[in-house]
């Protein structure tokens, strides 16, 4: 018999570190394709210049930080036993969609 506190999350679980992930992901998303060319024009109007662009990033990086945070939120709040790491978790494993998406917008304003 497997205890709770052993078994691992499984794909796509409902769970706080899930929405965590969720909210940091698809609020980051929203606004990550737009942050290099805001601060490399030095114009904070620029986090709107790209609204549709700015909505595919918001679904798809709240989807991968659903899923990404769903996995790594309980990890943590188990190696800590604190319910707070997991939410923590969770918000760190959001974020790795929309760097991805910033690091990606920031390839292609240099090329």
């Amino acid at each position: 018999m497997i205890h709770d506190f052993m078994r691992k999350p499984r794909f796509a679980e409902l769970n706080i570190g899930a929405l965590a992930g969720s909210i940091t992901g698809s609020i980051g998303g929203l606004f990550a394709p737009a942050i290099p060319p805001a601060i490399a024009e030095r114009d904070p109007a620029a986090l709107v210049s790209l609204p549709i662009l700015g909505v595919i990033c918001f679904i798809i990086s709240g989807a991968l930080g659903w899923i990404i945070g769903g996995q790594i939120g309980p990890v943590l709040g188990r190696a800590f036993r604190q319910p707070r790491a997991e939410v923590i978790g969770g918000a760190l494993g959001g974020l790795i969609p929309v760097i991805v998406v910033m690091l990606w917008a920031w390839y292609m304003m240099q090329h």
